[in-house]
């Protein structure tokens, strides 16, 4: 029996079932894309020759089938005296799954090997990020705050909050109070818009599970003792892979290669309907730029849009309850302002990829340095092409604020928190990405199983990617859950749990095997 499978989305999650089904005996497969570029979060946005990469992507995975996945894709430079190891998320690669590794500057393009660095920015001193105890942390801090922090987190081992109800329990259990309340509690509300105590501990558990005070003791003794090796957790990346023009590269490739294979892509088509007949999903009624409407029979539909959005264009097959709580999930949203200096317009030269801002008093939360990503991402060596990342909501004043005033409010809080000395710079622009980040609190949030339960239970209807499943999913777990549905989709062995058990284990998600 024939397969007509529609993919709402051309995303990473998108993208990787589309590869995974296309040219598969009697599979037809169509992409239905919204925007006019690929890759969703993960695309590269070229502004002036500058190039940016919206939220930061780096490529590296615990799982071999997505190195390799992506080797196939782009092969990897690097210098022909340099092995090619790499050591990120508490695994050491000796001998990366590639075809065939490249001389350095052979393709236009290609994988580079980066390195790895991201700071806290606090009090006009870096630390660590996450925080390591180590000599530059104590004195960063003092004697007298670094006792103070280290009694707060005895007393939080010896008096663990339980159950975990919220992220803040979940921060206290493992950094203590002070620590917290010091390098947590604000910086993530900055992030969410809500109160740590209004998270849920989830997101704790799927992002930041592994570390803690006691793996960063555990840690600092290993290095004295020059054991470190596999040990090291996310907070301990080294290098990583990184597309020559961003992560976009990435994803434009694998469109070309769907395409190539006899794929359908359909742009600038947003996805309205769905029609839900017998238990299954029958088509999807499609929305050309023009306005145009038509359907696409299908037997299969993998999708990565927004569960709310995904709810409402098939609302009449829900109950109002389960609509609801749809209706009701949060997002939190974000924009990226591009501005460009040049080198001699900072104070220190700066080697970060991110720079989490810990300073009171500014919006923004987040800075990267292009440069450091990859030198192509930045038409002039002579210049810093530099992204502050803003968190807020679609309803806020800041979101709503035009660009040419938030252009000129992320330079002057550059200026106020010291990280460059020119009150403005020589080129500026605005990003906004609307459900960024699926939010992990409010009463929606509470009763997503609910919601779940009654969408796995449409056997042809497939949610993969973090919009898709409202997860806050890394890239490499949108794609392990596309590669899942697309096995499934291909077997006719259909098990909807399976999908949401990536990006669950401790083993793959944070913890290194021993």
């Amino acid at each position: 029996m024939n397969k007509q499978v529609v993919i709402i989305g051309a995303g990473p999650a998108g993208l990787t079932a589309a590869l995974e089904l296309v040219g598969q005996p009697g599979v037809q497969v169509t992409i239905v894309e919204a925007d006019d570029c690929v890759g969703g979060i993960s695309r590269t946005v070229n502004h002036n020759g500058n190039r940016i990469d919206i939220g930061g992507h780096r490529f590296f995975s615990k799982s071999d089938w997505v190195m390799q996945w992506w080797a196939n894709l782009m092969p990897i430079e690097h210098a022909g005296d340099v092995p090619l190891n790499l050591r990120y998320q508490g695994q050491a690669r000796e001998g990366l799954p590639v075809g065939a590794a490249r001389a350095e500057g052979a393709e236009p393009t290609a994988m580079l090997v980066r390195n790895r660095l991201s700071r806290i920015y606090f009090n006009r001193r870096f630390f660590s990020y996450p925080l390591k105890l180590n000599a530059d942390s104590f004195r960063n801090l003092g004697l007298g705050k670094s006792m103070q922090f280290g009694f707060s987190y005895l007393r939080s081992q010896v008096s663990k909050i339980e159950p975990e109800r919220s992220l803040e329990d979940f921060l206290i259990n493992r950094f203590g109070q002070r620590l917290y309340r010091q390098f947590f509690k604000e910086y993530t509300e900055k992030v969410w818009g809500v109160p740590c105590n209004q998270i849920s501990a989830e997101w704790g558990a799927q992002r930041i599970k592994s570390l803690s005070i006691t793996k960063a003791v555990f840690h600092a003794l290993r290095g004295m003792l020059g054991m470190n090796g596999k040990v090291a957790q996310t907070s301990l990346i080294e290098n990583f892979l990184y597309p020559k023009h961003g992560p976009g590269e990435m994803w434009e490739t694998a469109a070309h290669v769907f395409q190539a294979r006899g794929g359908t892509l359909l742009m600038k088509h947003k996805a309205v309907g769905l029609a839900v007949e017998g238990g299954e999903v029958r088509s999807v009624t499609v929305q050309g730029e023009s306005g145009e409407a038509f359907q696409l029979e299908c037997s299969h539909v993998v999708s990565t849009m927004p569960v709310r959005d995904l709810v409402a264009a098939s609302r009449q097959s829900w109950s109002e309850d389960i609509a609801a709580i749809a209706d009701n999930l949060q997002y939190r949203d974000f924009i990226t302002v591009g501005l460009l200096y040049r080198a001699d317009e900072l104070p220190r030269a700066l080697g970060d990829n991110w720079i989490y801002i810990q300073e009171p008093g500014v919006n923004v939360g987040r800075v990267q340095v292009f440069n450091n990503w990859s030198p192509y991402m930045v038409k002039d060596a002579s210049m810093v092409w530099m992204g502050l990342e803003f968190f807020c909501r679609e309803t806020d004043d800041l979101w709503k604020m035009p660009d040419a005033d938030l252009q000129a409010l992320a330079q002057r809080e550059m200026l106020q928190i010291g990280l460059v000395s020119a009150a403005s710079a020589q080129d500026a622009v605005v990003i906004r990405v609307p459900k960024a980040y699926p939010g992990y609190f409010g009463e929606a949030y509470a009763n997503f199983d609910r919601l779940r339960t009654a969408l796995d239970a449409v056997p042809n209807l497939f949610l993969v990617g973090r919009n898709g499943m409202h997860r806050y999913n890394n890239q490499d777990h949108s794609m392990l859950t596309a590669k899942e549905a697309a096995d499934q989709i291909l077997s006719g062995n259909v098990d909807k749990s399976r999908l949401w058990s990536i990006n669950v284990d401790d083993e793959y998600h944070e913890e290194a095997k021993a």
